[in-house]
C-alpha cells in the first residue's frame, strides 16, 4: 500500500482519532471538516459563562479504548467518576430511582425492590417466567424487544427497558437490533438459560466501579487535545471544507469540495455521519445502499442554567429517564449536570444549576416548536425535578439540535455493516469509521477508529 496522502474527511472523534495515528505511523494526513469546529458530537457550549459539553459527557468504563487514548493525550490524571447517587425514572406513576442491577433497563433480579417498585408485582411475576423459559425460547431474536418481551413480558420492556434504549440509541427496542445494541447477550443466554441471568452475568463481568467516567472541564477537553496532537505532528486540519463527492482517479482517490476544488489522495478515510457518508460512498461502494439511511431523529437538546438553591439537594439524582406516555412532560430525558459531575458544581457554586432536557425519539411528544421549547422545558424541568422554577430563575439557555447524530440500529445492522466493510476492503484505499458503523458510545468510536487505522498504516 502506498504511503502517501491520507485524506481524512471528517473531524468528529473518529476522524480524529484516524488522523492522529495514521499521523504517528508516519502519514502525510489532511483533515477536511465541514463545520466551522472539530468536534462533531462532543463538542463545547457556554451557557451563563459556564463551559459545558453540547453532546457527549461521558464514556463507557466497560473498555479501556478512551482511558488509554487519554492518558497518551496526558488527560489520564483528569479522568473523574460521576456522583454516585445514580439516576431516577419518571413513569406513569410519578419519579422512581432507575434500577441499578440490569442492563439496557433489563433487570437482573426481577424482584429487587427498585424493580418491582416500576413494574409492580404482576410484572416480576411475569418477569420470573424468564428462568422457566427454554434458554431457546427468543434466541432467534432479531430485535431487543422481542427477546424482552418474549421472556419477562411487556411491564418489564415498556416500563424499563423502553425508556433507557429510547435514551440511549433514540430507537424503540423493537427497533432495535438485538446483537448491535446488546453483543453477546445470546450467547449468554444460551450458557446461562435466562436473560436475567444473562444479563446479570455480563454486568458481573464489566469492570468494577461506575460504568462511565468523564473529563474534569468536560469530554470535549479530549478534542482539544487531539486538535493539538495534530498540530503538533504537522497535520493539515481545514475546517470549513465540505467535501462533496469522491471518485477513483486512477490507482489513487480524488475529492470534489464544496467550492469545486479537487483533492487527490493515495488513501480515503470518510468519517463523517451516517447519511454524510451514504451519499458519499452510494457511487464507490454499491453495498452501501443496503444500509438503512440513519433517520433524522428530531433531537433536540436544551441546555439551561438556573438560580435555584432548592436543587442543591440533588432531588432526582443525577437527572431522570422518561418513559414513553408519561403524564405531564414532553422531554425525553433530563440530566442535572451540576448533581452529577462534581467539577461543574465546583465551577457553578451553590445555588446555581445546569440542567439538560432531551426532546424527540420514538414515543415521545413532539419536539415543542422553537418559540415554546424553552417555555416547555422550564415546566418540564420542573415538572421532572419536583421543584418549582420560575422564568425568572433562568440565567442563560442554549438550544443544539442533534439531527440523525445517533446511528440508527435496526434489525440487522450488524449483518448490513458486515457487508459495507467488506466492500469497502475491496476498495484499495478507501475506509470509514464513526458511529453509524461502529456503534453508539466514545468506546466503540474510538476502537474502531484506531483498528482502522491500525489496518491502513500495516
Amino acid at each position: 500500500m502506498s504511503a502517501g496522502r491520507v485524506v481524512v474527511v471528517g473531524a468528529g472523534v473518529a476522524g480524529l482519532v484516524a488522523a492522529r495515528d495514521l499521523a504517528a505511523g508516519g502519514r502525510d494526513v489532511t483533515v477536511l471538516e465541514a463545520s466551522p469546529g472539530a468536534g462533531g458530537c462532543v463538542a463545547p457550549l457556554t451557557v451563563d459563562g459556564l463551559r459545558v459539553d453540547a453532546g457527549a459527557e461521558s464514556f463507557a468504563t466497560r473498555s479501556p479504548a478512551v482511558t488509554d487514548l487519554l492518558t497518551e493525550l496526558g488527560l489520564a490524571d483528569d479522568v473523574v467518576l460521576p456522583v454516585a447517587s445514580g439516576a431516577w425514572l419518571q413513569t406513569h406513576r410519578g419519579a422512581v430511582p432507575l434500577p441499578r442491577a440490569g442492563m439496557l433497563g433489563i433487570p437482573g433480579s426481577p424482584w429487587a425492590a427498585d424493580v418491582r417498585a416500576v413494574v409492580g408485582v404482576a410484572g416480576a411475576l411475569r418477569a420470573s417466567a424468564d428462568r422457566l423459559l427454554p434458554a431457546r425460547v427468543g434466541h432467534d431474536a432479531g430485535s431487543l424487544g422481542r427477546l424482552v418481551r418474549v421472556r419477562q413480558g411487556r411491564r418489564v420492556l415498556d416500563r424499563l427497558v423502553t425508556p433507557v434504549v429510547a435514551g440511549v440509541h433514540a430507537a424503540h427496542p423493537d427497533e432495535a437490533d438485538l446483537d448491535a445494541v446488546l453483543p453477546g447477550v445470546r450467547d449468554r443466554l444460551a450458557r446461562h438459560g435466562s436473560l436475567g441471568a444473562a444479563v446479570a452475568a455480563m454486568r458481573a463481568a464489566a469492570p468494577a466501579g461506575s460504568a462511565v467516567a468523564g473529563l474534569r472541564g468536560g469530554m470535549h477537553r479530549l478534542v482539544a487535545a487531539l486538535v493539538e496532537d495534530l498540530t503538533r505532528r504537522g497535520v493539515d486540519v481545514r475546517s470549513g471544507t465540505a467535501v462533496t463527492r469522491v471518485e477513483r482517479s486512477g490507482a489513487a482517490w480524488r475529492l470534489v469540495t464544496a467550492d469545486g476544488s479537487p483533492l487527490a489522495a493515495d488513501d480515503v478515510v470518510v468519517a463523517v455521519p451516517g447519511p454524510v457518508a451514504l451519499g458519499l460512498l452510494a457511487d464507490v461502494v454499491p453495498a452501501a445502499a443496503t444500509l438503512d439511511r440513519p433517520a433524522d431523529t428530531g433531537v433536540v437538546l436544551v441546555t439551561m442554567a438556573l438560580d435555584a438553591p432548592a436543587l442543591d439537594a440533588a432531588p432526582r439524582g443525577t437527572g431522570l429517564l422518561v418513559a414513553p406516555g408519561a403524564p405531564g412532560v414532553r422531554a425525553k430525558a433530563l440530566t442535572h449536570a451540576t448533581a452529577k459531575w462534581p467539577w461543574l458544581a465546583e465551577a457553578a457554586g451553590p445555588g446555581r444549576h445546569v440542567v439538560r432536557l432531551s426532546y424527540g425519539g420514538p414515543g415521545h411528544a413532539r419536539v415543542p416548536a422553537d418559540d415554546e421549547l424553552f417555555d416547555a422545558a422550564l415546566a418540564d424541568a420542573a415538572h421532572l425535578l419536583g421543584v418549582p422554577l420560575r422564568p425568572g430563575q433562568v440565567l442563560d439557555r442554549v438550544r443544539t439540535p442533534w439531527p440523525a447524530g445517533l446511528p440508527q440500529v435496526r434489525p440487522g445492522h450488524r449483518e448490513r455493516v458486515s457487508a459495507v466493510r467488506d466492500a469497502l476492503e475491496r476498495e484499495r484505499g478507501l475506509h470509514a469509521v464513526g458511529a453509524w458503523l461502529a456503534g453508539t458510545g466514545l468506546v466503540s468510536v474510538v476502537a474502531d477508529a484506531r483498528a482502522v487505522a491500525a489496518r491502513l498504516a500495516a
